[in-house]
């Protein structure tokens, strides 16, 4: 008798089938073990639910009283650095994210997760924007001036202003001279505010959406002229900042419907009028080796360059701290 506990049994197939089986059960306890510094990453950013308190507007506000109530919070935002944020959204993993911000138009969105290191660069100067993907085939740091912006190639990567990006991080603010209804009471105790904004496309339709008793605003839509959703930014978890007393949104939903793009910017607890980091690098456009600089206004670009040999060890020049 054949006392060995571990004696083979069954016929060759049947013994590959289940030593395939046992490789396939390693390789998903590989994956989910691999996973969890991210998971523990996305609860550590989730941001404390509590009620927001601040200051408040008065019963039935005018247009003019709506107005300055949020201009005055957003233009004395002069900066802010969110260096424990996120970004996510649909087909890829959260990414423990830096964003920074100064007037007038400079920021700086970087992202990576723990285990790749970064994979997301975004940013803007007073000049220009960029943007550069780890995974992006082909390989290319793409960039473009503001002033050739609408007559340019880049109008078919970014289809909205890089500039909304900035309003939709709570910055927006209201021009009394461009409404053209509102406030007006809607559902869920807010005012709607719609203005057109004039843009080199042609007339465009803004509507704010403002909460009745603190005027947050809570939500951004914007419509083309024939009343097409071009993008949609939603506020949540407004945040007063107990230094300045000013308020941003702790997250920020951005849905654009021509792109099918749907991100979910988790700013946290950022800290307001307190830039971190080197100006120097903050505001300059990267130059990573192996992925060439792509002007998309440059008229002679007829194709995007081909992909290039690269290595995923490749070290970025810039990295979060």
């Amino acid at each position: 008798m054949d006392d060995n506990p571990r004696r083979t049994t069954g016929s060759l197939s049947e013994r590959r089938a289940r030593y395939a089986r046992r490789a396939r059960q390693a390789a998903c306890a590989a994956t989910v073990l691999a996973l969890l510094p991210l998971v523990s990453a996305c609860q550590y950013l989730r941001p404390p639910v509590d009620t927001y308190t601040g200051p408040t507007l008065p019963p039935s506000p005018s247009l003019d009283q709506v107005a300055n109530f949020v201009n005055t919070n957003a233009r004395q935002i002069q900066s802010f650095t969110a260096d424990q944020a996120s970004i996510s959204g649909p087909g890829f993993p959260s990414l423990r994210s830096q964003i920074v911000f100064e007037r007038p138009r400079r920021l700086r969105i970087l992202g990576e997760t723990s285990l790749t290191g970064l994979e997301l660069d975004v940013g803007s100067n007073d000049e220009l924007f960029w943007f550069w993907v780890r995974r992006n085939e082909p390989p290319a740091t793409y960039f473009c001036r503001y002033d050739r912006y609408y007559t340019s190639a880049a109008r078919q990567l970014v289809p909205i202003d890089p500039e909304y990006l900035i309003d939709a991080l709570g910055l927006v603010e209201i021009d009394p001279a461009k409404v053209i209804s509102g406030p007006v009471p809607v559902a869920g105790n807010r005012l709607e505010i719609r203005s057109r904004i004039d843009s080199p496309e042609g007339p465009l339709t803004q509507v704010l959406l403002v909460d009745a008793k603190y005027g947050l605003v809570t939500a951004q839509h914007l419509y083309d002229g024939s009343g097409r959703l071009i993008a949609s930014a939603t506020n949540l978890n407004h945040r007063r900042d107990p230094v300045t007393g000013l308020t941003l949104p702790r997250r920020v939903k951005i849905e654009i419907p021509r792109s099918e793009l749907s991100l979910l910017i988790n700013l946290g607890n950022a800290k307001i009028n307190r830039v971190v980091g080197d100006p120097a690098h903050l505001w300059t456009m990267p130059n990573y080796a192996g992925y060439p600089l792509v002007d998309l206004s440059d008229p002679r670009i007829q194709a995007i360059p081909a992909a290039a040999s690269r290595s995923d060890e490749r070290k970025p020049a810039f990295t979060l701290r």
